[in-house]
């Protein structure tokens, strides 16, 4: 099966600083991957890549078999085009929520699909109420973000990426802005959409999801890819002596254990 997502030999500076020095790797379809590494490793950049919220310097990106357009150069109004088709297929959860504060839980949900995929309001309504049913916040589809926790904002920003049905979810240190008690539910929401087939590229520092719901884990270091393998190899068995210096300083605090949830949050969503 040919990979969802391909990226080659991607570069990206800033300035004369060069953040990420080459990086090559291949999603496949429904695979769970984690991103793990220190801060100013660079993962965080390399997500941001992959949806173009920041333009690589260099390097090939190949989505669903089509080659991404960044370069202005030869693309003009077709490079606008590929980006808006590129950004309805691939969701990204930053660990800020950025949930419009103005509007209410289902107004934030619908937006999208009705802005973007033309979804006749109803259904996009229908659709939102039963996302948040699964994850128990329908009671909340009235209320503004001020009036959730910041894990229920978290899940609200997951099943609002979720409604525009990508093919691929980002998720970029969700859980680094939550109190500890609420990192549980936001991890639990991720493990049913991974137990669901959802394609996943996650940069996480939470060791136990990667762990036990990761299918695959990738180890940024200096911009460059250490290490990468089967997360039970990597995480428990790391051949790298910087992997292996990375997990002793991160496992103390490795989290709330999570495990893969049974599917069904995200079954039959995605066309």
């Amino acid at each position: 099966m040919p990979p969802l997502l391909e990226v080659r030999n991607l570069r990206k500076s800033y300035g004369s600083l060069e953040v990420l020095h080459g990086i090559s790797v291949a999603i496949a379809p429904g695979e769970v991957v984690a991103v793990i590494g220190a801060s100013g490793s660079g993962k965080s950049t390399f997500l941001r890549c992959l949806n173009l919220l920041e333009r690589p310097t260099s390097g090939e990106l190949i989505f669903d078999g089509k080659p991404v357009a960044y370069d202005d150069e030869g693309w003009g109004w077709r490079r606008d085009r590929q980006l808006r088709w590129l950004r309805s297929e691939v969701g990204m959860v930053f660990q800020s929520f950025n949930l419009w504060p103005h509007r209410t839980v289902i107004e934030n949900i619908i937006e999208a699909p009705m802005a973007v995929k033309k979804v006749p309001r109803h259904e996009a309504v229908d659709q939102a109420e039963d996302l948040l049913r699964r994850i128990g916040l329908v009671d909340k589809r009235d209320a503004y973000p001020s009036r959730l926790s910041g894990g229920q904002q978290q899940r609200v920003a997951i099943i609002r990426s979720l409604a525009m049905k990508p093919k691929l979810m980002l998720f970029d240190e969700v859980t680094s802005a939550l109190d500890p008690q609420l990192v549980g539910e936001v991890l639990s929401l991720m493990a049913s959409l991974a137990a669901d087939g959802m394609t996943m590229l996650a940069v996480t520092h939470e060791i136990s999801f990667a762990r036990s719901v990761s299918n695959r884990t990738i180890f940024f270091d200096g911009g460059v890819i250490a290490e990468e393998g089967p997360s039970q190899i990597v995480l428990n068995q790391p051949r790298q002596a910087r992997t292996q210096q990375f997990l002793s300083r991160t496992l103390p605090a490795i989290g709330p254990a999570v495990t893969r949830a049974e599917p069904g949050l995200a079954h039959g969503l995605r066309a």
